[in-house]
């Protein structure tokens, strides 16, 4: 994990709001390592999502660049997969016809297709429920099958966008470990944003605290903790505790800052 995979340099987003023009980044600078899991947190607003759709190709920087093997992303590539917070799912589509959907695009025949998500469809444990279709499942199986629709072409690189921030707090959980086992066997740089600095913690080989908008990098924590991970053993371990608590003590100025803002407007 010592080859650098994306470097971001110099990303500035802005936007024309009711107001004018409103910054959303600033200035921005990270650089992320091959098989890397980074996770992106900061306080509500403050353009975490914006920066995961600029990686995808769905947004464009205002200045700036974002190179992915050392070459400038100008657009979405197969090269990235993305999984959403909500679900995102073809109500009309099946399991399999769902996550089969996008290689067809892609040209692969639907025979290749099928094939290649019976195999995603077997690593997240969907095994049964090819056929089922998407008002039939809970909210973790809808969000394996997001996972597994993402992973389905190869992607080089995995982006998350808060993807278990709808579910119950079990299912939650259970959906952290099995991500860990999926990026374990797949190994994909991964950058997951997220509210939850637990979460962050548990998941992350690197955690980038993000400043209050225009957004910046306020701080970056190595994550030294034993793979492979579960909650039983992890959030026992006083190096998770202490991580934790550095995490949320650089955190929580950009929060305070947040709502001081927001409350003087």
């Amino acid at each position: 994990m010592d080859e650098l995979k994306i470097e971001i340099k110099n990303l500035t987003k802005s936007f024309m709001g009711g107001e004018g023009e409103v910054k959303a980044i600033e200035n921005l600078n990270l650089s992320i390592k091959e098989n890397e899991f980074t996770v992106l947190v900061g306080p509500s607003g403050c353009g975490k999502s914006t920066l995961l759709y600029m990686l995808a190709g769905f947004e464009k920087p205002t200045s700036g660049s974002i190179l992915l093997d050392n070459q400038i992303i100008k657009g979405p590539g197969p090269d990235r997969g993305f999984v959403f917070q909500d679900f995102v799912l073809y109500p009309w589509k099946t399991v399999v016809r769902n996550i089969s959907f996008g290689l067809e695009i892609q040209g692969f025949s639907q025979k290749e297709a099928i094939e290649k998500a019976k195999q995603k469809i077997n690593l997240l444990g969907l095994q049964g429920f090819e056929n089922a279709y998407p008002h039939t499942l809970s909210g973790g199986m809808k969000q394996r099958v997001g996972i597994a629709r993402a992973l389905a072409y190869n992607p080089k690189v995995l982006l998350m966008d808060e993807p278990f921030g709808s579910l119950d707090a079990q299912t939650r959980k259970l959906m952290q470990e099995e991500l860990l086992r999926i990026w374990n066997k797949e190994k994909k740089t991964v950058v997951f944003v997220t509210h939850s600095v637990i979460e962050a913690v548990f998941l992350a080989d690197r955690v980038v605290v993000l400043t209050d908008r225009p957004s910046r990098v306020k701080g970056i924590i190595d994550i030294h903790l034993d793979r492979p991970r579960d909650y039983e053993h992890t959030y026992t371990d006083e190096r998770y505790i202490e991580l934790r608590e550095k995490v949320l003590n650089i955190l929580k100025d950009e929060v305070i800052h947040h709502k001081q803002h927001y409350e003087s407007v």
